[in-house]
């Protein structure tokens, strides 16, 4: 192609501090260097964890940054020493990474490669530390290596899935965060048996890809737990057959389970980050054969708690990080599995937006409007 090795002027949506709207300006792009390679993203969504680092609710803020991290584009160039992706191939850019050779990525059993695992407080490349992004030779920091507001980005060959080409991006971009990290959680970590009960907590765009991966294995009740009923209409498409406000009850949200499914449910998916909801997420399964999982990320101070007669009566508590997916191997499959018609994508989507109004996807989420809204770049 006639921009290898060639910098490229594009539009960034460029964060300069927080909290502040994003302003699209012209930035350079360098071209991809070792095990990098460079990316035209097509269609990018916005994520809650997006929102949050905007904010500086996170770690140390850095600014000015490039968010985004969920999208689908297709590969400009590629750097050295690159043998499994080249241009031409669809793509989806993924937070984290599968280096291959990291007793991580060698284990069957965990996605949580020591290479390339999420860093939210990295502005440059891994490969030398630097920053591809500049505006008048001035560094933008990259963000969990992804950066996908920007018309071309530049990422870690390790996080990047080549997907089918025939599957549309503007539908299957919003595979790469929030949809695989709850829909794993639940067909690969808490797996319910057809005809089980599963529990969800939190009706949010994770906890709905948790209950679509409940729907997907064949549970015979799924309950969604949340303190917004306004939330229970749109999880109805989503498999949700109960609802359950823990605000109209007067005893323990565990108990209203128990009493719900004699005894417990027998799996239970928890999304929220409220440690509360994670106590309550383990508490409600089943003695004997329950299994709750964990999704959500607690504050730092959060304690867990709970009595150990709870786990000796075999009750079996996890967690999961991006839904035990392996980013390279197992996201083109997630992806088939929507090829498939067996995972519905199509209803997670509830907004679009053209890339010059995205701070408009911004206000829907600060205002809890929508589940994904999608971002057009060429538009």
């Amino acid at each position: 192609m006639i921009t290898t090795g060639q910098i490229i002027r594009c539009k960034a949506a460029v964060a300069w501090e927080a909290g502040k709207p994003l302003v699209m300006e012209e930035v350079e792009v360098a071209p991809p260097q070792k095990h990098e390679v460079r990316i035209k993203i097509l269609f990018t969504s916005l994520c809650h964890t997006d929102v949050y680092f905007w904010e500086a609710k996170g770690q140390t803020p850095l600014f000015p940054r490039i968010f985004g991290h969920e999208a689908g584009g297709i590969v400009e160039s590629v750097g050295e020493g690159m043998t499994d992706l080249a241009p031409g191939d669809h793509v989806l850019p993924i937070f984290t990474g599968e280096c291959g050779d990291c007793r991580h990525c060698h284990s069957e059993e965990s996605n949580m490669c020591d290479l390339l695992r999420i860093n939210t407080e990295r502005g440059g490349m891994i490969h030398d530390g630097e920053s591809r992004f500049s505006i008048d030779g001035k560094p933008i920091y990259h963000f969990v290596g992804t950066s996908t507001f920007s018309e071309y980005t530049v990422v870690h060959s390790g996080q990047v899935a080549k997907i089918n080409p025939e599957a549309p991006l503007d539908k299957v971009c919003i595979v790469s965060c929030g949809l695989s990290t709850g829909l794993g959680a639940t067909l690969n970590v808490a797996k319910p048996k057809k005809g089980q009960s599963v529990a969800i907590f939190g009706l949010g765009a994770v906890g709905l890809a948790a209950a679509e991966g409940a729907r997907m294995a064949g549970a015979g009740r799924i309950i969604g737990v949340d303190l917004n009923p306004k939330r229970f209409e749109e999880a109805k498409k989503f498999g949700v057959t109960e609802f359950v406000n823990p605000k109209d009850h007067d005893k323990p949200v565990q108990q209203v389970i128990a009493e719900m499914t004699d005894g417990g449910v027998d799996r239970s998916v928890e999304c929220t980050g409220s440690v509360q909801a994670m106590i309550q997420a383990f508490e409600c399964v089943h003695d004997g054969w329950g299994v709750a999982v964990l999704v959500g990320v607690p504050s730092k101070d959060d304690a867990f708690k709970t009595h150990p007669m709870n786990l000796l009566n075999e009750r079996t508590l996890k967690g999961t990080f991006f839904g035990n997916y392996k980013p390279k191997t197992d996201i083109p499959g997630v992806v088939e599995q929507y090829m498939n018609k067996e995972l519905e994508v199509e209803k997670f989507i509830t907004h679009t937006v053209p890339f010059s109004e995205i701070n408009k996807a911004f206000d829907y989420m600060l205002k809890g409007e929508g589940i994904r809204c999608i971002i057009t770049m060429g538009a």
